[in-house]
């Protein structure tokens, strides 16, 4: 993704973050994280968040969600020897569907982002609006999009190891990775 792009985004959502009345430093401001999961398209499938703390016990972030934009499925495997990563969404504003492993829900009120259906595979739909909250399990196949006004959610975990996020689309990279 381009510098530019990257910071046009950061700008977009701390607008989020204000209208969800969650205040952050201006160094937070300054780094909020981009994830393109390098798929060149950020506004279907991404995510936007800030590491408030990440220790070897717990982890706490804030997430944003673009309008219907989907963070792809994947899960939190163990990693070295300790459980894969146990995390609860809590909705700050707007709306989630959130996906995970069961009995497929009839009547979904989201989807896949169009041409990359066959990278999800888990249909059990959970829908959070503000003030609500969902639990997952370590291990467990998941993914989340954003309902029409885009999204503010809060994670409380265990530590978080995303370098080691098991995609079911192989051709994610966590990480991102910045152009000048």
């Amino acid at each position: 993704m381009k510098l530019e792009e990257y910071k046009k985004l950061q700008n977009i959502v701390s607008k989020y973050y204000d209208r969800a009345n969650i205040v952050i430093t201006e160094e937070e401001r300054a780094n909020i994280e981009i994830a393109d999961f390098r798929l060149n398209d950020i506004y279907r499938t991404g995510l936007q968040l800030i590491v408030y703390v990440n220790t070897e016990r717990v982890c706490s972030k804030e997430m944003v969600l673009l309008p219907h934009q989907t963070c792809p499925e994947h899960r939190h495997p163990a990693v070295n020897g300790q459980d894969g990563k146990e995390e609860t969404f809590r909705c700050r504003f707007g709306k989630v569907f959130l996906y995970v492993e069961g009995e497929t829900t009839k009547n979904r009120k989201a989807f896949p982002p169009s041409g990359d259906e066959e990278y999800y595979t888990v249909f059990h739909e959970i829908e959070l609006n503000p003030g609500e909250q969902y639990t997952i399990y370590p291990n467990t196949l998941h993914w989340f999009t954003a309902g029409d006004e885009g999204a503010v959610v809060s994670e409380f975990s265990t530590k978080s190891t995303d370098e080691c996020d098991i995609f079911t689309d192989k051709r994610i990279n966590r990480i991102p990775q910045i152009e000048k």
